[in-house]
C-alpha cells in the first residue's frame, strides 16, 4: 500500500524552502556531485508538491547548492570545536544539516515560522536532541523555548534577504540579549540584487521579494550591536563545486563583491 504524500500549503518566502531543499535533493542524487545528503532524497519524495519551477531554475539551485558547501563546512568545523555545542537553525524549513553533522552529542533546535514547523513535523517527527520551535524569528518568545547546553551557534540561512533592516536587527538583538557565547552564520544578499528575485524564476513564482542584503558585516552597522566580526565570508568556493570552471575567476575582485556573504560573528 502507498503512503500518501503531504501536501503543504506554503506561500511567500515560507515557500521558497521547498525550492531551495529541492535543489539539494536534486544535486545529492546526482553521483558524480560530492555532496550527499540522503534524508532529502528520501523526503521530497514524500511531499505532493510541483517542484517543475525549481527543477528549472538554475540559478536558484546553484546559489543554495553553492551555500550548503560552505555552511556545512563552517557548522561541522564549529561542532568539532565545540562537540557538545548547543546549534539554533533559524528558518530551517526543511533543512536537513542535523543528520549530516549530529555527532551524537549536539543539541539541535530547528525554528521557523508555525505554519512551516507544521509540515516539517509532519515529515519528521523531531524530538530529543533535534526539536522544532515554531515562532517567528524576530518574535523574542522562541529565546524561552531554548535550553543552553555548552556554545551556541546560531546559523541563519536563506532568511535575511526576505526581511527589513528592523527585522534583521530584531533577530539578532534577540541571539543578544539572552544568549551567551553566541556565535553567529548569517548568509546575506548582496544589495546590488536587493528587488531583482526575478533572476530567481522559482522564487519569484511564490511571490517572495528580496528586501535587504549587506556586503560585510561593517556594512551591517546598528544591526550588529553587541557583535564583534570573526570574519566576512562568500560561497564562492560553493560555486566553484557547482560549476569548477570558477576556479579560474575566483580571484577577482568583482566577483568577490557580488557574491552572497556569509558573515560569521560572535557576542561580545
Amino acid at each position: 500500500m502507498n503512503e500518501e504524500k503531504i501536501k503543504p500549503i506554503l506561500n511567500g518566502s515560507a515557500e521558497t524552502m521547498l525550492q531551495s531543499f529541492y535543489a539539494r535533493a536534486l544535486w545529492s542524487k546526482n553521483p558524480k556531485n560530492k555532496f550527499r545528503d540522503v534524508k532529502a532524497e528520501e523526503i521530497v519524495e514524500k511531499l505532493d508538491y510541483d517542484f517543475s519551477n525549481a527543477q528549472k531554475d538554475t540559478a536558484m539551485s546553484s546559489g543554495v547548492i553553492a551555500r550548503t558547501y560552505v555552511f556545512d563546512e563552517l557548522v561541522s568545523n564549529f561542532i568539532k570545536d565545540n562537540p557538545q555545542c548547543t546549534v539554533v537553525n533559524i528558518a530551517c524549513g526543511l533543512d536537513t544539516r542535523f543528520y549530516r553533522m549530529d555527532n551524537g552529542e549536539i543539541t539541535w533546535y530547528n525554528l521557523d515560522l508555525p505554519e512551516t514547523i507544521e509540515v516539517r513535523d509532519s515529515v519528521y517527527h523531531e524530538s530529543g536532541r533535534v526539536s522544532t520551535i515554531g515562532c517567528s524569528a524576530y518574535d523574542p518568545a522562541w529565546a524561552d523555548k531554548i535550553t543552553v547546553r555548552g556554545k551556541m551557534l546560531f546559523i541563519i540561512e536563506g532568511l535575511s534577504m526576505y526581511l527589513t533592516e528592523e527585522q534583521v536587527g530584531k533577530m539578532l538583538g534577540i541571539i543578544r540579549d539572552n544568549f551567551d557565547n553566541a556565535t553567529v552564520l548569517m548568509e546575506c544578499l548582496c544589495p546590488k540584487f536587493v528587488n531583482k528575485e526575478k533572476v530567481e524564476k522559482s522564487i519569484k513564482s511564490t511571490g517572495a521579494v528580496f528586501t535587504w542584503g549587506a556586503y560585510s558585516f561593517d556594512d551591517l552597522g546598528d544591526v550588529s550591536r553587541g557583535f564583534r566580526k570573526i570574519k566576512d565570508d562568500n560561497i564562492i568556493r560553493g560555486m566553484c563545486e557547482y560549476y569548477p570552471i570558477y576556479k579560474l575567476a575566483a580571484w577577482i575582485p568583482i566577483i568577490k563583491k557580488y557574491a552572497q556573504k556569509i558573515l560569521v560573528f560572535e557576542k561580545m
